[in-house]
C-alpha cells in the first residue's frame, strides 16, 4: 500500500533492523550432545600453539580441550605404559628405544593437536582463554620435572647399588677374619677388587668416598695377627699388605703399604728367633731371619739378629755343660747349627763356629749321659757316631772306649757301672793270650781298667763242640791241638776285673753267636782264654 513501510520480520523490532544471520548449513559444527568443538573459524596460531603445548605435557590436555577423547586416551595410555616400565627407578634406567619412541609420540600428538586447534572453535570463557596458553607453558614442567625426578631417583638407585657393593665387600672382609691366611686370601682379593673399583671408577659416589675408611679397616683386619703378637702368623698377611703397592692403585693406597715395613720386620725377627733350636719350626729360623736381613738390612731388628743367635747358642752350650739334659740341648744346638749353615750373612760367621763347637761338645756329653743313665744301646750309637764324625778330636779314642763298654753293658749290665777311663792306667801289664777254637771270625770286646777290642780270624779246621746232651757231661777240652792251629791275639792288660763280649760272626745279628764272660787279672800272672762254640745239644 502507498505510504506503508517495509514489512518487518516477525520477532524483530523496528524498521531497518537487519535480519539475523542465516543458520549454519546442515552438518557444520558438532551434533548436539557430541561434546566436540564448535564451528571452525579463522586460523588462530596462538590457539594452535596452546593445544600443541598442552599435548606436549604428556597429559593429553590439548585433546581434552578439543574434546577428542580418543586422542586423550592414547596419550594417557602411552604415559601410563612409560610409568609402568620406568618405575621404580633402577640403575639401568629406561631402555633408550622406549624413550625415543615416547619422545616421537609426544611430538606427533603435539603436532596433531596444533593442527586440530588451529581453526577449532573452543567453548572456553574469555578469562580461561587468557590463562590457557600460560598454563600450557607451565604444564611443560611436568615432563621436565618428571625427567629430573626420575634422573634423581635413578642416581639414588645407582648410589644405593654402589653402597650395596661396598657392604658386600665389607662382609667378605669380615668373613675372612679368623681364617688361616691361605684360605682367607682369595676372599680378601675379591673384596679388595671391589674397593679398588669403587675408589677409582666411582670416586665421587657416596660409596667411593667411604673406600679410604674401608681400606684402613682392611689393613687393620688383615694385620690383626701382628696386633695379637702371633708373629709367625702375621708374616704372610703383612707381606700381602706390603705387596699391594704393586697391584692396587697407588693413589688409592697412599702410604698404607709403607706402614707395614716395621711390623713385618718385627714379625720376621720374633718368628725367626723363636724358631732357633726348634727342628719342627715352620717357617724355619733361617727362612725368617734371612728374609729379615735381606729385605730390611738397615732396620733396628736386623741388628738384633746376631746377638740373639749368640745368646741362644750360649744358653744351650751352658745346658750341655751343666749336664741336666745334654742330649736335648745338643739337639737344639744341632738345629741352630743347621739354621746358621743356611744363613749367608757374614756377621754370623763367628757365632756359627761357636755353634759347631757346641754341637761337638754336646754329642760327647750326650753319649756319656746316656751311659750313666744305663741307656747303653743309645750310648753305644752316640759314641760310635762321635768317633766317626770327629776323628781328629782328642776325645775320639775315649768315645770309642765308651761305645765298646756300652755294647758289652747292653749284654751284661754289670759292665756299665762306671765309664771307662779317658786314659789307660800306668803300671805293669799282664799277658792275656786269646785263641779262636771255633768256626768263623770272632770279635772280642773287653772293658775294665782298660777297654778295647780285637778280632780273631776264622779257624778253618775248627768245628763246634758237642753240647751238654751229646757230650754226656764230659769236660770240653778246647785249644788242645798244636798252638799254631788257632788264630790268636795277645793283650797286655793292667790288673783288675774285666768283662768280655765275644761276637762270633762279627755282629749281634740273629745268625751271630754272642757270649759274655768275666776275668780277674792279677799282678804277676799270665793268662790264656780259648774261645770255642758248642752245638747247643
Amino acid at each position: 500500500m502507498p505510504g506503508t513501510g517495509p514489512a518487518t520480520a516477525p520477532g524483530w523490532a523496528g524498521a531497518g533492523t537487519l535480519p539475523p544471520p542465516p543458520a549454519a548449513p546442515p552438518g557444520y559444527g558438532p551434533p548436539a550432545g557430541s561434546g566436540g568443538p564448535g564451528p571452525r573459524g579463522e586460523a588462530n596460531p596462538a590457539q594452535a600453539a596452546m593445544i600443541g603445548l598442552l599435548n606436549l605435557s604428556c597429559l593429553g590436555l590439548g585433546y581434552v580441550f578439543l574434546r577428542n577423547w580418543i586422542g586423550a586416551a592414547l596419550c594417557w595410555a602411552a604415559t601410563a605404559a612409560l610409568l609402568v616400565m620406568a618405575l621404580p627407578a633402577d640403575v639401568d634406567g629406561v631402555p633408550p628405544g622406549l624413550l625415543i619412541g615416547y619422545g616421537v609420540f609426544l611430538l606427533a600428538v603435539a603436532a596433531d593437536g596444533a593442527r586440530r586447534g588451529l581453526r577449532a572453535t573452543l567453548r572456553l570463557g574469555a578469562a580461561f582463554r587468557r590463562l590457557a596458553l600460560p598454563l600450557a607453558v607451565v604444564l611443560l614442567a611436568v615432563p621436565a620435572g618428571g625427567s629430573l625426578a626420575y634422573g634423581a631417583a635413578r642416581d639414588e638407585a645407582k648410589q644405593q647399588a654402589l653402597l650395596d657393593r661396598l657392604s658386600a665387600a665389607d662382609a667378605q672382609v669380615k668373613s675372612a677374619d679368623g681364617l688361616a691366611f691361605d684360605k682367607a686370601q682369595p676372599i680378601l682379593a675379591k673384596a679388595l677388587d671391589e674397593y679398588e673399583d669403587l675408589g677409582t671408577k666411582h670416586t665421587g659416589s657416596r660409596a667411593g668416598k667411604l673406600v679410604p675408611e674401608r681400606l684402613d679397616a682392611y689393613y687393620e683386619t688383615v694385620s690383626s695377627p701382628y696386633e695379637n703378637k702371633t708373629y709367625c702368623e702375621a708374616i704372610a698377611p703383612l707381606k700381602h699388605l706390603r705387596g699391594l703397592a704393586g697391584t692396587v692403585d697407588k693413589d688409592l693406597l697412599g702410604a698404607r703399604p709403607a706402614k707395614t715395613d716395621e711390623p713385618l720386620a718385627h714379625s720376621l725377627y720374633e718368628c725367626g728367633t723363636a724358631a732357633l733350636g726348634v727342628a719342627t719350626a715352620t717357617p724355619t729360623a733361617a727362612e725368617s731371619l734371612n728374609e729379615l736381613l735381606g729385605t730390611f738390612p738397615k732396620s733396628s731388628h736386623a741388628t738384633r739378629v746376631e746377638p740373639a743367635i749368640r745368646a741362644a747358642v750360649k744358653t744351650r752350650t751352658t745346658a750341655v755343660d751343666s749336664g741336666d739334659d745334654p742330649c736335648a740341648a745338643t739337639v737344639e744346638l744341632r738345629t741352630l747349627r743347621t739354621s746358621l749353615t743356611d744363613m749367608t750373612d757374614p756377621s754370623l760367621d763367628g757365632v756359627t763356629s761357636e755353634a759347631k763347637e757346641g754341637v761337638q761338645r754336646g754329642d760327647f756329653a750326650c753319649g756319656t749321659d746316656q751311659f750313666k743313665d744305663k741307656d747303653f744301646d743309645n750310648a753305644a750309637k752316640s759314641m760310635t757316631e762321635y768317633a766317626k764324625d770327629y776323628p781328629d778330636s782328642p776325645q775320639a779314642e775315649h768315645a770309642r772306649s765308651i761305645a765298646i763298654a756300652a755294647e758289652i753293658a747292653d749284654e751284661e749290665p754289670a759292665a756299665g757301672k762306671k765309664l771307662p777311663p779317658s786314659e789307660a792306667p800306668g803300671g805293669s801289664r799282664m799277658i792275656l793270650v786269646v785263641s779262636n777254637d771255633g768256626p768263623g771270625e770272632v770279635e772280642l770286646l773287653y772293658t775294665g781298667p782298660m777297654t778295647g777290642k780285637v778280632t780273631l780270624k776264622n779257624c778253618t779246621t775248627c768245628t763246634k763242640y758237642p753240647g751238654p746232651i751229646l757230650s754226656q757231661g764230659k769236660k770240653i777240652k778246647a785249644c788242645t791241638g798244636p798252638s799254631s792251629k788257632y788264630p790268636k791275639s795277645t793283650l797286655l792288660l793292667p790288673a783288675g776285673d774285666y768283662h768280655f763280649l765275644q761276637k762270633r760272626g762279627g755282629s749281634l745279628t740273629a745268625t751271630g753267636d754272642t757270649k759274655t764272660s768275666k776275668i780277674k787279672i792279677e799282678p804277676g800272672y799270665s793268662y790264656t782264654n780259648c774261645l770255642y762254640v758248642t752245638s747247643g745239644f
